[in-house]
């Protein structure tokens, strides 16, 4: 089911976290956090949202952290549910496709939790004082990719973030599968 994640509430303090990596690394926010700004995506493995479009968030990832931002993804799926999101086929994917950005796993979800994600992909773009700035869409692609000239909506929000500290204050949300919680 296709969920939508709320507005950007401008100035949100990004909560702190330690998660372990697919690199076999445990990461911070701290560690994370680039000069120019942050990126938390909130991504999973088999997500047709997420897939239509990992190759665009690799891009947009190693062109941000040229900008100086802090790129990670994080996956809180209930892998009991959706075994393709494990801990093990995370380390498989990121292997393979060369995430460029640290892959860590959310198994208690209490990092999605605090940061009220929604939906896969879900993208928390902050400021250098880690400071919410941005809550949009990578593109206007949906389950299927869409032209390779559409509009690079969350680069070009997270460049002026580098640029200025502020985000755009036209968002348009992005879109994806719910986040797969774990039973009560």
């Amino acid at each position: 089911m296709a969920a939508t994640p709320p507005v950007c509430d401008f100035g949100w303090k990004a909560p702190s976290f330690e998660l372990p990596a697919t690199d076999g690394r445990t990461y911070s926010l701290a560690d994370i956090a680039g000069p120019k700004g942050t990126l938390i995506m909130f991504i999973c493995n088999h997500c047709p949202y997420v897939v239509a479009v990992r190759d665009r968030i690799l891009r947009d990832a190693r062109d941000l952290a040229a900008l100086g931002i802090g790129v990670a993804a994080i996956s809180a799926n209930d892998t009991e549910a959706y075994p393709q999101d494990s801990f093990e086929k995370m380390k498989e994917l990121a292997e393979r496709e060369n995430f460029p950005f640290p892959y860590l796993y959310d198994e208690d979800q209490s990092v999605a939790r605090a940061y009220d994600a929604v939906c896969t992909p879900d993208f928390f773009g902050f400021n250098s004082a880690l400071e919410l700035q941005y809550r949009g869409r990578l593109d206007a692609s949906r389950r299927e990719s869409g032209p390779p000239d559409l509009r690079r909506d969350l680069y070009e929000a997270m460049r002026q973030v580098a640029e200025t500290g502020k985000g755009p204050e036209d968002q348009i949300p992005s879109m994806g599968c719910s986040i797969k919680w774990k039973a009560a």
